[in-house]
Parts: C-alpha cells; sequence; structure tokens
C-alpha cells in the first residue's frame, strides 16, 4: 500500500463542482429569484443552445439536445421545464471566470472559478453549485484531493481549516463560506430558513453535518509508465479526499486491504474499467480516467451534463424524504389535525410527481443514477415515507370518524333537547321585544330550557367559525406552497 502512494500519479485535468444544498425561506422563492436576476444571474433553458458552453470553461460544451434525451419525459418536465414552472427545477447561472489561489498549509494552488450555478427548487429546497477548473500542469493527485476536501469545508473546524486561505483579486478569505456567501452569491443568506436547526449549538447552515459541501468531480490522469491502472487505494482516496498529510505527504485513511477492496467494490462503477471508474459515496461523486484527452473531454462534458443533474436529483430525493421523515417526527398525532393533512398532501405530491424508479433512458446513465441512489439509501428512505403515510391516511380515517361521531351526537343533543325542549319553555318570552323581568320568575327547568338554547346557539356558531378558520388557514398554506 505504501508503494502505491509512493507513486504519485500526475493529472492533466481536475474539474470540481461544490454543490450546496440550502433550505428557503416559505415565500421567498420569488424575492430570491428577482435577486438573482438583479445579480446578473441568467434563467437556464434547453432551448438556449448558446449556452451550451458558457459556464464550462474553454473547450468544454454540453449538449443541451443529449441531455435532455438522458432522461425520460416525466423527469425530464422536472429537471429541464420548457416554462417558468414551480414545481421544477429553475435554475439560474453566471459566468465568473475569477482567477483565484488557495492557501494550504502544505502549499498553495491555482484555480479559476468557472461559474455559479442557484437552483429552485420544490419542497423550500435549493442548490448552489461552485465549478472550478484547477489550473496547475502535470498536477499531483494528492494535491487536488486535499484541495477538494480544503474547499469544501465551509467552516473551519480544524487547525488545517484555520491555515487555509482563499486569495481572489485583492480580497482575502478565511473561510470558504465567505468566499460563496460574499462574493460568489451575494445576497442569498436573508432567504436561507434555518428553522430546521432548531436546538443546534454548532450548525448555523440547514441540511448539514460539519458544514461541507458536496463534490462531483473529473480527474483525467496523465498516462505514466509506472502507473498501469487506476488502483484500488487511488479510488478509495478519490471517495474519501484523503489528500495530504500536515508533512505534505500523500496519506489514506485506512489501513485494512480487505476493508479497501470491500469498499470500493460497493461504491465503484466499473463498466469502463481499468481506464474509467466512477466513484460514489455520499459526500463525493467523481470520475477517474487514463482515457485520450478526446474521450476524457467527453467524460467531462457528461459529468457537467446528464450526470450532474442526476447527482442533484439524488441529493433532492435524500434531503425532501429527510426533511418530511422530520415534519412527521415533529406532528402531535393529537393536535396537530392540519399539519397531519399537510403532510400527507406532501408525501402524495412527490412520490406522484419526484420520486421514479425510472428517470434515464440509457442504459450506463441508469446505471449510475441506480448507484447513487443506492448510496444515498433513497429506496429505504422512501419506503419508510410510504408507511407514514399509510399509517397517517389509517390515523386520519379514524380520527375523522370520531369526530363526526361526536359533532353528530352534540348537535343532535342540542338540536332535539333544545330545539323541542327550548321551544316549549320560553321561546315566547324570547320573541321581539324581549321581556328581560319575566326570566327573574323562571322555574329551574325553564332556566334549564334557556341555557340549552342559548348555548345550542353559541355552540353552532363557535363550530361555524371554527371551520371557517381552518378552510381559510389551508388555503392559505396551499396557496403560499403553490407561490413556491
Amino acid at each position: 500500500m505504501m508503494d502505491e502512494l509512493s507513486s504519485e500519479p500526475l493529472l492533466h485535468t481536475a474539474l470540481l463542482q461544490f454543490i450546496f444544498p440550502f433550505s428557503i425561506k416559505q415565500g421567498e422563492a420569488m424575492a430570491l429569484i428577482h435577486r438573482l436576476e438583479k445579480d446578473g444571474f441568467t434563467r437556464f433553458f434547453l432551448d438556449q443552445k448558446d449556452l451550451e458552453d458558457a459556464y464550462y470553461g474553454d473547450g468544454y460544451k454540453v449538449s443541451h439536445e443529449k441531455m435532455e434525451r438522458s432522461y425520460l419525459p416525466f423527469a425530464a418536465h422536472v429537471l429541464f421545464p420548457r416554462e417558468k414552472d414551480k414545481d421544477s427545477f429553475r435554475r439560474f447561472s453566471r459566468v465568473n471566470a475569477l482567477e483565484c489561489r488557495l492557501e494550504m498549509p502544505q502549499q498553495a494552488v491555482n484555480f479559476q472559478v468557472l461559474s455559479t450555478d442557484v437552483f429552485i427548487c420544490p419542497f423550500q429546497l435549493g442548490f448552489i453549485t461552485v465549478r472550478v477548473r484547477l489550473e496547475e500542469d502535470n498536477l499531483p493527485f494528492s494535491t487536488a484531493l486535499e484541495f477538494a476536501d480544503r474547499f469544501r469545508t465551509l467552516e473551519n473546524v480544524s487547525i488545517t481549516d484555520e491555515c487555509t486561505t482563499i486569495h481572489c483579486g485583492e480580497r482575502t478569505f478565511k473561510q470558504t463560506e465567505d468566499f460563496v456567501f460574499r462574493n460568489l452569491v451575494d445576497g442569498l443568506e436573508p432567504f436561507l430558513d434555518a428553522s430546521e436547526l432548531n436546538g443546534a449549538y454548532f450548525e448555523t447552515l440547514p441540511f448539514f453535518v460539519d458544514e461541507r459541501m458536496l463534490v462531483q468531480a473529473f480527474y483525467g490522469f496523465e498516462h505514466q509508465e509506472d502507473t498501469e491502472e487506476l488502483s484500488v487505494e487511488l479510488r478509495y482516496r478519490a471517495s474519501q479526499l484523503d489528500g495530504l498529510d500536515l508533512q505534505g505527504k500523500p496519506f489514506i485513511s485506512a489501513s485494512d486491504p480487505d476493508y479497501i477492496a470491500e469498499y470500493v467494490n460497493k461504491h465503484s462503477y466499473n463498466r469502463w474499467g481499468p481506464d474509467t471508474y466512477y466513484i460514489t459515496n455520499e459526500q463525493t461523486f467523481c470520475c477517474l480516467s487514463r482515457a485520450t484527452p478526446e474521450i476524457a473531454t467527453h467524460l467531462a462534458n457528461q459529468m457537467y451534463g446528464e450526470y450532474y443533474y442526476g447527482l442533484l436529483l439524488s441529493i433532492f430525493h435524500k434531503i425532501v424524504l429527510l426533511k418530511l421523515a422530520n415534519l412527521h417526527s415533529r406532528l402531535s398525532i393529537t393536535r396537530d389535525y392540519n399539519e397531519i393533512e399537510e403532510l400527507i398532501f406532501l408525501i402524495t405530491k412527490f412520490s406522484a410527481k419526484y420520486y421514479f424508479l425510472e428517470l434515464i433512458s440509457q442504459s450506463q446513465g441508469r446505471e449510475i443514477f441506480i448507484q447513487l441512489r443506492k448510496v444515498y439509501g433513497n429506496d429505504a428512505l422512501f419506503g419508510e415515507v410510504k408507511q407514514t403515510l399509510d399509517d397517517l391516511f389509517q390515523y386520519q380515517n379514524k380520527f375523522q370518524a370520531k369526530r363526526r361521531d361526536m359533532l353528530l351526537m352534540i348537535l343532535t343533543v342540542f338540536t332535539v333537547v333544545s330545539g323541542i325542549y327550548g321551544m316549549n319553555q320560553v321561546i315566547e318570552d324570547l320573541k321581539n321585544p324581549i321581556d328581560w323581568s319575566k326570566m327573574l320568575q323562571y322555574s329551574p327547568f325553564e332556566y334549564l330550557a334557556l341555557f340549552l338554547t342559548c348555548s345550542g346557539i353559541l355552540v353552532s356558531l363557535i363550530l361555524t367559525v371554527r371551520e371557517l378558520w381552518n378552510v381559510s388557514k389551508s388555503r392559505r398554506r396551499k396557496r403560499l406552497s403553490h407561490e413556491e
């Protein structure tokens, strides 16, 4: 294993996309869109073919036609809407072309921020993608991994992070979070919804553990005589972003060869081995290739195109499923009747419109998407959410039946008792003008009849007002949901 680490492979290409999911405040989606357009972000549509090579750097191009054909129609409708559909992935992109430098304890790496994407998705979810190309020639593979690991860390959580800075023009940033939110997408923070983090002590951004972005990467390897294949250890390091230790030497975060081999076998897609492999786990999705430059460019274009959207869709599924499960865990079954109805609506909408077993039309893309879905555990999560839906349906049916029976009993009692008994006893005295002095001479039975009559009227008014309030609140909630 140490021999594998000592023969450091070199890269001719290192293209990385850092993805940050975030939650949007309810009702703020349109305001966010206006802010993005004001800041120079352009709405992305597939029919705008002049954008095919606009965001990916020199020599790279994404065919919009091939990208649409890669997905089945119902998935393409969500990912690539023809109009400004609120129930779809709305993408806004901006070219940056910023020359920057990342200074790490071990060394400095020059990189270029090619472009930035902001997606506004259903269920108050969004994505930021920062598209980066490393500018170094004959770049050591370990250096690229270390760069990815340092750059994806939004907030400093270790000594190595504290010693890492980003220089862009005349500005210096101590944290990647500042570089992203104060420079690339300045103005986004007011729209972030941190309500999911109530009770957290150290987390400040939603949906994250350790405040780190996901990494999608393409690594193009130089063909070297002493590096005949992309070894198992190399692929494991790519998945774990095992770059450099504090002494600047390549390292690997596992020592058992059997464990490494088993892990790589589970998380690797080997269809084009031994020259090209795809590695997937919850924090990275990368392509490692020793192919010729022409084929390498084609593979990079795929990572920018259909595989990029496949990864976003997998992350979207994972986060929405976790969000629905979190909503269910916070419900009070005995009190939150409207929230239960809303959760049933959200689960039904998600399963009917966004979660399908078959999304990709091409076999290779389908296999990679299945691999991603397997790594994220989406099928198991979806099964739990569907079971939750069944349980909520059963509870709602029983609850509504009890509620109807109770309401019917109350109305029957008041209708019969107050209607018949009250009319026979005090109805004449309640005619206009009311003679209040007669009530002072009532017998106990007449007072009872008066009470039942008045309380029957009051109960009817309360039930009517409460039902109108619930209907109004439900319509308002659905309207806000539709506006998203």
